[in-house]
């Protein structure tokens, strides 16, 4: 199974690995994935969309594959602000005034909050589950008991004993949630592996690990963030154009009719559901992921 071949950029921080398709001066699009997963969810959509005359972007995330960290002494954040800052320092880097952003999980929350703080910089969003703003100051509300099972993760990376066994298991977890998140995906060992590569990144057990121990609120966020999160505590509106999508058969987050957060996209905003597809939405149903790009693209032209 051939990778995505890659090329890399350096930004303010990091030397960012990424794929990219389509002609050069295509409206661009950023395809951003999440945890525990790659560049290759976007496999089938990036070709898909390059076809449609778009400029497709997909780097790996901080922690991630051969994306690097320029200076040992950066704190390794895996913080909302710092994935959504990423994704613009990422723009800056490649000459890119104002892009679609589209993703899911960790991407999907780039997504948001660069749109949410820099929305001149945003054309657009496609976000699956919504709004992802971590309202971190409502950490400690519990869930429904069945949605809090899906997310032993979260609570399993509090824990010295979580950080030693992702760091010894980083495949076996990420197949684990992997099932949980998507149980009518068919995905085979080929798929697996490929993905699995890219977690043995010498940063990615400490950034999972602070991500999810930010949102948590058991790790302070990075200095350099302060001000982006004070923002983000506010749980700011997204004003551009927004498509967002739940899969029908997403094993965490149960599919919505998207009215719940409707007073958190003030902008044009389109919601569907997306029928059998799991939370690794754009790999498992790429038809309808591209779709919802194309129909951001064109809320933003009218």
């Amino acid at each position: 199974m051939t990778p995505m071949p890659v090329r890399h950029v350096a930004t303010d921080l990091l030397d960012v690995a990424y794929h990219e398709t389509g002609p050069a001066d295509g409206q661009p699009v950023l395809l951003l994935h999440g945890f525990p997963y790659d560049i290759h969810s976007y496999v089938e959509v990036a070709p898909e969309l390059a076809r449609s005359g778009l400029r497709v972007i997909v780097p790996y995330l901080r922690g991630h594959g051969p994306t690097r960290f320029l200076d040992p002494a950066t704190p390794r954040s895996g913080q909302q602000a710092a994935l959504g800052a990423d994704a613009l320092a990422l723009m800056d880097a490649l000459a890119i005034d104002r892009a679609i952003l589209a993703g899911y999980d960790w991407g999907g929350r780039a997504a948001c909050v660069a749109a949410a703080l820099r929305p001149e910089r945003v054309t657009g969003i496609v976000s699956v589950n919504g709004y992802l703003i971590q309202d971190i100051n409502a950490a400690n509300q519990p869930l429904r008991p069945d949605l809090e099972a899906g997310f032993w993760y979260f609570f399993y990376f509090l824990t010295e004993r979580g950080r030693a066994g992702l760091t010894a298991n980083r495949r076996e977890v990420a197949e684990v949630i992997w099932r949980r998140n998507s149980p009518k995906w068919t995905f085979g060992r080929a798929e697996l592996d490929r993905a699995a590569a890219a977690f043995e990144n010498p940063d990615y057990v400490d950034v999972v690990l602070h991500s999810y121990r930010h949102r948590l609120g058991h790790a302070e966020g990075a200095p350099a963030y302060a001000r982006a999160e004070a923002q983000l505590a506010r749980t700011p509106p997204i004003t551009v154009p927004a498509v967002t999508l739940d899969g029908t058969a997403d094993g965490n987050f149960p599919a919505t009719d998207g009215r719940a957060s409707a007073a958190r996209f003030t902008g044009p905003r389109v919601h569907r559901q997306v029928s059998d597809a799991g939370h690794n939405l754009p790999q498992e149903s790429p038809e309808a992921f591209a779709d919802a790009v194309r129909e951001v693209a064109a809320l933003a032209d009218r």
